[in-house]
C-alpha cells in the first residue's frame, strides 16, 4: 500500500564559493531532515558554490563533483544503508541544485546549471538542466547575465515519482528559479503527471520581495500541486576558496524565505528572508512541512480547471 502523507523538507543556504564549506551545510541539512523523520529534502539552486565572475564559476564547475555531489551521495548511501525497513523505502531522497561542466562547443566556456534527483541509496537517478536562464539589467538594480557563464536547457524533465515503493504516488516535476516565471512549464508539468514541483533558487532581494511569494502561490494554484521553493539567504562569500580578501567589494546577496506552498496556494511552512551571515559561520535552516495527495485530489475534484481548459482556442496544448 502506498503512503497518502509525506514529510518534506526545504533546507536554507548561504553558500560561498567553497565547495567543501557547502558540502558541510549541505550534509548538515540532511542530517536535521533525517532527525525530523523528512523523508524528502530539497535543497536550494546553486548549493555547491555562488562564484565571483564566469570564468571562476568554469573552474569550480570542474572541481564540485569530487567536493560537493560526491560527498552528498556518499552521505545518503551511509544513512540509507545504516537504516532499517525496506531498501527502496528507506533513509532520505534529496533533491539539490549543482552546476556541471558544460560539454560540446561550450566546453571549457560555460556550465549546466542542474538539479540533481539523489535517491536513498546515494545515485544520481535524474538531472534537470535549467531552461529559462535570468539575463537582466535593471537600472539602479542588479546586472545578472546568466547567459555569459550558463548553457540553458533544451528539455522538460517528466515528473517521476519519488520512489517505487510507498512514495511512488508522489509525482515530483523538476524546475529551476527563474523557470517560476514561466507559467506554461508549471502547467506542462501537472499535464505529464506531476503533484510536487519544486523551485530551488537564489533569488536578488529586489525581485523576492516583490514578486517571490507571489509566483510559489500563483504557480501553485495554477497547477494544483505542492509547490516547494528552497532559497539562498544572505550575503555571499564569493571568496571563501582564496586567500584574497573580498572585503570592500561588491557582493551576491539572495533573499531566503524558503517555502513550501499547498495546492490552494496557502503556505505549509516557510523559513527567514534576508539574513546578515557573521564571518565564518555556517548559515542553514529547514523548514518542513507534511505533504496529503488526498488533499491534492480534493482541490482538482473541487475545483477541475484542467478539464475547463480551452486548447482549441489557443492554438496549443500546455
Amino acid at each position: 500500500m502506498t503512503a497518502t502523507k509525506l514529510t518534506i523538507a526545504a533546507g536554507q543556504m548561504c553558500s560561498s564559493s567553497s565547495l567543501a564549506a557547502n558540502a558541510r551545510v549541505a550534509t548538515k541539512l540532511i542530517d536535521q531532515a533525517v532527525a525530523k523523520n523528512v523523508k524528502v529534502l530539497f535543497l536550494p539552486e546553486a548549493a555547491d558554490y555562488i562564484s565571483r565572475d564566469a570564468a571562476h564559476s568554469v573552474q569550480l564547475a570542474g572541481e564540485s563533483k569530487e567536493k560537493f555531489i560526491s560527498v552528498l551521495q556518499n552521505h545518503v548511501k551511509k544513512i540509507h544503508d545504516a537504516a532499517s525497513g525496506e531498501p527502496e523505502d528507506k533513509g532520505i531522497f534529496v533533491a539539490v541544485g549543482v552546476h556541471e561542466p558544460a560539454v560540446g562547443e561550450n566546453a571549457g566556456k560555460k556550465v549546466r546549471n542542474n538539479q540533481l534527483w539523489i535517491d536513498n541509496r546515494g545515485e544520481i537517478v535524474h538531472t534537470y538542466q535549467k531552461l529559462h536562464l535570468f539575463d537582466i539589467n535593471i537600472p539602479n538594480g542588479p546586472i545578472l547575465k546568466e547567459l555569459n557563464s550558463v548553457e540553458p536547457g533544451q528539455e522538460i524533465l517528466k515528473p517521476f515519482g519519488v520512489n517505487s515503493g510507498e512514495y511512488s504516488d508522489f509525482s515530483v516535476g523538476l524546475a529551476i528559479c527563474y523557470d517560476i516565471r514561466f507559467g506554461e512549464l508549471a502547467l506542462r508539468l501537472r499535464k505529464l503527471g506531476a503533484n510536487i514541483i519544486t523551485f530551488p533558487s537564489a533569488f536578488t532581494t529586489r525581485t523576492g520581495e516583490a514578486h517571490w511569494l507571489e509566483l510559489g502561490k500563483a504557480r501553485a494554484i495554477d497547477s494544483q500541486c505542492y509547490v516547494v521553493m528552497a532559497a539562498q539567504c544572505g550575503e555571499h562569500d564569493v571568496y571563501a576558496d582564496v586567500e584574497e580578501s573580498g572585503e570592500g567589494k561588491k557582493v551576491r546577496v539572495s533573499y531566503g524565505q524558503s517555502v513550501i506552498i499547498g495546492p490552494w496556494g496557502e503556505v505549509v511552512a516557510k523559513g527567514d528572508t534576508y539574513l546578515e551571515r557573521g564571518a565564518g559561520e555556517d548559515y542553514s535552516e529547514l523548514v518542513v512541512g507534511e505533504i496529503d495527495l488526498e488533499y491534492v485530489e480534493k482541490i482538482r475534484r473541487d475545483l477541475p480547471v484542467f478539464t475547463h481548459r480551452r486548447p482549441e482556442i489557443f492554438g496549443y496544448e500546455v
